[in-house]
This record gives C-alpha cells, structure tokens and sequence, in this order.
C-alpha cells in the first residue's frame, strides 16, 4: 500500500535544503535537543521512539538516529544497527501492546520523506473486524484497545480495494494525536519495553 503512496513523489525535485548542515532547523534534531515536544518511548545513546504527530493508525511510531543523516544511505554501519534494533524493540512492544502483530515498517529516502532526517515508520496494520476488540482482562492495554477497535472498523473491508481508494483510505486515516490517547500508547508500550 506504501507503493500507492510513494508513487506520488517519484518525480518530485530534491529540495535544495537538504543539506546535513540544516540539523538547527530540523524538526527531528529539535525533539532530540529537548527544543521541541514529543512522545518519547524509546531512547538511547543513537536514536530516539516517539509516536507520530500524524498516525495513520493509533501506536504509529518513529524511530530516529540522534545525529542528522538526510539519507538511509549514508547512514554508517554502527549506527543502522543501532537503528535496526531500536525497531525490533519497538515493534515487539508494540504488537505486544496493541495485541496486534500485523505491522508495517518503511524508512522512505527523499520521495515520500517529508522530514530529510532519516527515520522509520513503525505503523500497525488494521485489524480483521474478528480481532479489531480482542482483549484480556486486567490488561494495561484495555483502556486503548477498544477505541482502536472503534477506528479500525472503518478499515474493514468485504472487496479488494482499487489503488485509488486504498490511497484515498490511507490519506483520509491521519488524524492528529490527540493528548490523551498518546499518554495511554506510550504508558502501554513503554511498559512492553
């Protein structure tokens, strides 16, 4: 489905901004300063795990290398590992979390990268409708689950979907996060960490 997305941007021209001297101004750099607010899960010396300002479904995460690199490409080897297991924590404590193991994880390079400083998308997949209110009793997760049930209901569907809709429904699932729901994601997988 990211294909759909990213086929939008293929002859976008590079901004001439893109430059590893524009940390001061990058909105990533800024939350890694403690300049800009954020919802941090995960941090450690190389990179940081906060959620998304714009999910496309609740538990969206990014997973960002501390020092500005524009291009996954140029990431050295040290820090990509660092990256890479940052991810696998991530996504073990968010399917853990949401009781959801269907996730898709995209790192964009340029097209389809709205922020020129290397991260990872951790996004959960929509539910099926029969595990979309799934819980366990005493769960932590319980106060957030059922409202991911109410969201990802809408993501059911009965027919393949052509390409301009599955675009359609993946633009039209960002909301903003809202100040309540991102205390209760990042309360649940933090405690998955």
């Amino acid at each position: 489905m990211t294909s759909f997305v990213i086929k939008d941007h293929e002859h976008r021209e590079i901004p001439s901004t893109w430059k590893p001297a524009r940390g001061s101004r990058c909105a990533f750099c800024r939350i890694v300063r403690g300049e800009a607010p954020a919802y941090k899960l995960y941090e450690n010396d190389s990179v940081i795990a906060i959620l998304d300002i714009a999910p496309l479904r609740p538990g969206h995460t990014l997973v960002i290398p501390k020092t500005h690199i524009s291009r996954v490409s140029d990431l050295p080897d040290e820090l990509a590992a660092q990256c890479g297991l940052a991810v696998s924590k991530m996504a073990r404590a968010i399917s853990t979390a949401l009781q959801n193991t269907a996730l898709n994880v995209v790192c964009n390079q340029e097209y389809a990268q709205a922020v020129p400083h290397v991260h990872y998308h951790i996004i959960p997949a929509p539910r099926p409708e029969s595990q979309a209110g799934a819980n366990t009793m005493g769960d932590p997760s319980a106060q957030v689950v059922p409202a991911l049930a109410r969201r990802e209901a809408r993501d059911h569907v009965t027919r393949p979907l052509t390409e301009k809709e599955m675009l359609h429904r993946e633009l039209e699932a960002r909301s903003g996060l809202e100040e309540s729901e991102a205390e209760k994601l990042v309360e649940i997988i933090r405690a998955r960490l």
